[in-house]
């Protein structure tokens, strides 16, 4: 019985790679984001000269929230790849990010929660920068939405730290 226990422990222990693919993908996504953001750029430069100031702002914040999408991205990749699948085998690279192996699932829940806000605001402020464009549903909506990322992070971050408090540090 022994046999089948360990047999059915190695096996799930192993199934942590079925992650992978998943992380490979999110790797794919950033290459998408990039010609997103490429294609954005183009079209921008022209834009930013030409336009009004309004414009150039509103191009800025869409490049930056491109910005933000991505590294969102990696630090899903990175974090959820070490913290479920396996370490990442780079040793002591120069260019190795400090936070990189020491990022837990909860900081990774708060930082993912931190970039939806930040995500969630950018758009929001692109929002208020057409409000002729947008009807008051819209707008409504995406207060509301943005209202709720904040509270559920803050409500996270909350849960977070009781249950630290509770286990001593040991989270």
């Amino acid at each position: 019985m022994r046999t089948l226990e360990t047999a059915i422990e190695r096996l799930l222990f192993g199934s942590r790679w079925l992650l992978a693919p998943f992380y490979l993908g999110l790797a794919l996504a950033v290459f998408v984001l990039l010609g997103k953001f490429l294609q954005e750029l183009m079209h921008f430069l022209p834009a930013a000269t030409r336009g009004t100031e309004k414009e150039a702002i509103l191009g800025i914040l869409t490049l930056v929230d491109l910005s933000l999408v991505a590294n969102l991205l990696i630090i899903v990749i990175f974090s959820g790849y070490e913290s479920f699948v396996s370490k990442l085998d780079v040793g002591d690279h120069v260019d190795r990010p400090d936070w990189m192996g020491k990022v837990s699932f909860s900081g990774l829940k708060l930082k993912l929660f931190g970039s939806l806000v930040a995500i969630s605001g950018i758009d929001l402020l692109k929002v208020f920068m057409n409000l002729s464009d947008v009807t008051d549903r819209q707008l409504a909506w995406k207060v509301g939405i943005h209202v709720t990322f904040v509270i559920s992070g803050v409500l996270f971050a909350l849960m977070d730290r009781l249950a630290e408090t509770r286990t001593g540090g040991e989270h």
